[in-house]
């Protein structure tokens, strides 16, 4: 997630507007939805070739001066790899995927508490104080999650589930509140249960559950919506609604995303959960600049960057939800404005706005690829209470 929080990030602000280099300009609507599908396909792709090389680097350099980039950070390139794999059979970009969750695994096996993901920050491989957080653990592990998923080769895949497994166990056995929502690990300006760790974490509690068909992973995802749903986000405190709109919205949005589609309509948890859509998708009109808001987010700032991610939610509940079937257009503007926001700068960096921005672009091009399973245990139709 990365938070300004002193004692979490030092550097964020380093990082957050710096942005990717690719060759394509300032896009408008397409006069033929084809020829719109051809170009988002063609920059989908270049920012996929850049983070094929980047998600491995060890350290990256802005203006001369050298830099670290938190895990959160490139898992979602990751994800959104995994998905431009599916697509087009590149090795290159499994390759990335492996390389970056092998390093995951090799820091994972020397962390304390035992199944933690070392964030690049915070509490360091061997150290046994320091901060570590569940909420940007979970954006690791479903980086790992979706390579395991590629991987043709079983060991492969066994030995990257284990991994996410072993972290998912340390989650459910320790952090896992009352209510049904997730703590955010070893924080010590809070530990209640906290939206952006149940957001994150009951997404990837959902994706395993898929994966194993272990109901233990069911029931801890199914918790965390629930939570969500009573949630009322714009009062959220640590990090706040007013400091971190994009960033609420986006992450609790991930604890809909997968689950929406596979939740009986009608039910009392569905209709709560529309309530909770609806608002976020009201916030969304007021505020995104690609559909004419007066707006007041930088995106390429920290908070403002997660705005990337927002027509990636957009996509999925368009097809899924019929009442949101109409927002597919708007979620399509919205991609077209971060599109031009990206084409702005010329640095050879992947930043965060390019990075959620992969997501939208996987999620609109090959539709639930970023929530796909080899073996899934419920299908769409086969809707869960």
């Amino acid at each position: 997630m990365g938070r300004t929080i002193p004692g979490r990030f030092s550097w964020v602000g380093t990082y957050a507007a710096a942005v990717i280099v690719f060759a394509f300009g300032a896009s408008s609507p397409a006069s033929e939805p084809q020829a719109a599908a051809s170009k988002a396909r063609i920059d989908f792709l270049k920012l996929c070739d850049l983070a094929s090389t980047e998600v491995n680097k060890e350290t990256r350099r802005v203006h001369k001066r050298e830099r670290r980039v938190p895990f959160y950070h490139d898992s979602y390139a990751v994800r959104a790899l995994a998905v431009a794999y599916d697509m087009t059979g590149k090795k290159a970009y499994l390759a990335g995927c492996k390389r970056w969750s092998d390093r995951m695994l090799a820091f994972q096996a020397k962390m304390t508490p035992e199944g933690a993901y070392y964030m690049n920050y915070g509490r360091k491989p061997g150290q046994n104080k320091g901060g570590w957080y569940v909420a940007d653990s979970s954006s690791i592990a479903m980086g790992v999650l979706a390579t395991a998923i590629r991987c043709p080769d079983s060991a492969d895949r066994d030995r990257y589930l284990a991994s996410v497994e072993s972290f998912a166990k340390l989650v459910i056995d320790n952090y896992v509140g009352k209510s049904g929502g997730i703590t955010d690990g070893l924080w010590d300006k809070y530990d209640g249960e906290w939206w952006c760790s149940s957001g994150l974490f009951g997404s990837l509690a959902f994706l395993l559950y898929e994966e194993t068909g272990n109901e233990r992973y069911l029931k801890v995802a199914l918790g965390a919506v629930d939570w969500l749903n009573r949630l009322d986000f714009r009062q959220v405190k640590h990090i706040s609604f007013k400091e971190a709109a994009p960033a609420v919205v986006m992450y609790i949005l991930e604890g809909y995303s997968a689950r929406m589609p596979h939740l009986k309509p009608g039910t009392s948890r569905y209709q709560a959960a529309c309530v909770q859509i609806d608002k976020t998708l009201e916030w969304m009109s007021d505020n995104q600049a690609g559909r004419g808001a007066a707006h007041q987010w930088d995106y390429n700032s920290q908070w403002g960057s997660k705005l990337g991610g927002l027509p990636f939610h957009m996509f999925v509940f368009a097809r899924h939800i019929p009442k949101y079937s109409n927002i597919a257009g708007a979620a399509d503007q919205e991609l077209r404005h971060i599109t031009s926001v990206l084409s702005e700068d010329r640095k050879p960096i992947l930043s965060q706005l390019a990075v959620f921005a992969m997501m939208s672009y996987a999620e609109k091009l090959s539709p639930d690829a970023l929530y796909r399973s080899t073996k899934r245990t419920k299908s769409v139709t086969e809707r869960i209470d």
